[in-house]
């Protein structure tokens, strides 16, 4: 996929706590990120770690106690409930672990309710070809509760990518699948993905599902960190790689994202 050098979204010192009765809890700490416009990258984390946490206040869903939060140069530290929905309509599609499709509609319709939401014209024509490209042409009339696990998260990411998002925003999308499920919906997400030229934040906890993306970043006890990376050129070879970066490579095994904490 091509990635533009412009940032689709921005943040900057975002901490958020929470008041536990008399305590506060921290739940992240001062952290700084920058996604670049067509980029698929991976938080990953053991559970607790804060990476839901921050999935939710880059989707604009929660806000932070303090720092800044651009999504396509919209600040949504500052904006209320109402115009951060606005935002997600225009330009944020969402896969999640639970499917969260609704039961009194059919497949095609679940799909089709973004779309309809943001007065697309085209809705019912686009939900059929997308249930078609992840397999379901034959099942536009089925309710959820006729479908599979894997068929109602193949559902759910028809549904994410109608709307053609800038940014989809995934939490551990394959969490509730088997190995065998979870694989083919990983490479749907990808497919579309990089048909649709849309943008990836994906949460997970899988090493594997990670890797599949163009970065990762890992979130510790409400710490952001980047794993560096140690790169040759091709003039230098593969085993010639400069002295100079296999000693920073051996001192300096994580980058900090965040200049803080």
């Amino acid at each position: 996929m091509q990635v533009n050098s412009e940032s689709i979204l921005s943040v900057k010192d975002l901490t958020k706590s929470v008041q536990v009765e008399d305590k506060t809890l921290v739940l992240l700490q001062a952290l700084n990120l920058n996604v670049a416009a067509g980029e698929s990258i991976a938080i990953v984390g053991s559970s607790g770690s804060g990476k839901t946490t921050l999935l939710s206040i880059l989707a604009g869903l929660d806000l932070p106690s303090t720092g800044q939060v651009y999504l396509k140069n919209q600040p949504l530290h500052q904006f209320n409930e109402e115009q951060r929905s606005q935002v997600r309509a225009q330009h944020v599609g969402f896969i999640f672990q639970q499917f969260l499709l609704i039961n009194s509609l059919t497949a095609l319709e679940n799909v089709m309710l973004p779309a309809e939401l943001a007065n697309m014209p085209d809705a019912q024509v686009r939900g059929e070809a997308l249930l078609a490209q992840v397999g379901l042409a034959d099942r536009l009339d089925h309710y959820p509760s006729q479908l599979s696990g894997g068929e109602q998260q193949r559902v759910a990411i028809a549904r994410a990518f109608i709307a053609q998002p800038d940014i989809l925003f995934a939490d551990e999308p394959t969490g509730n699948l088997d190995s065998k499920t979870g694989q083919h919906i990983t490479d749907l997400i990808f497919d579309l993905n990089a048909k649709e030229g849309t943008t990836l934040v994906l949460v997970t906890h899988d090493a594997k599902l990670a890797a599949r993306c163009q970065r990762q970043v890992e979130m510790d006890s409400g710490i952001l960190t980047e794993p560096s990376a140690l790169v040759a050129t091709d003039d230098l070879g593969k085993d010639q790689i400069n002295s100079k970066n296999i000693n920073q490579s051996e001192s300096e095994t994580q980058t900090p994202v965040s200049q803080e904490g």
